[in-house]
């Protein structure tokens, strides 16, 4: 994950005061703790996910999808989150290989070809 600084200078992202990035194949989600005018901080979940537009020419854009989480409602969101999440691994038929295991997988297609080089 990474960690994002923001200098004064930065007018759009001004707000955002700490933030993770997840890398999940074409999505990428921002977990941005941003302030509102109260001096109060909140969570901002953002999805965004790479589209390509028009194939010949490559014209690629983002699609971005904002949910805004606020204090008040931390403990029920993360309750029911765990809920979710422990249902899903109970209750899942198909195998959950974690995303690091699949970005660490070799796929060897062909024949490993073996040099000896004697110098």
């Amino acid at each position: 994950m990474e960690e994002k600084n923001f200098t004064k200078n930065d007018n759009r992202e001004a707000d955002i005061i700490f933030s993770r990035t997840v890398l999940a194949g074409k999505r990428i989600y921002y977990m941005d703790v941003k302030k509102n005018r109260k001096g109060e901080l909140f969570l901002a979940l953002t999805e965004s996910k790479k589209i390509v537009q028009d194939e010949s020419t490559q014209t690629v854009f983002f699609e971005k999808h904002k949910i805004f989480l606020y204090k008040e409602d931390f403990d029920k969101f993360t309750t029911a989150l765990e809920e979710t999440l422990a249902y899903i691994k109970e209750n899942n038929t198909v195998d959950y290989v974690p995303t690091a295991a699949k970005e660490n997988e070799v796929k060897e297609e062909f024949e490993p070809i073996h040099f000896k080089i004697d110098f």
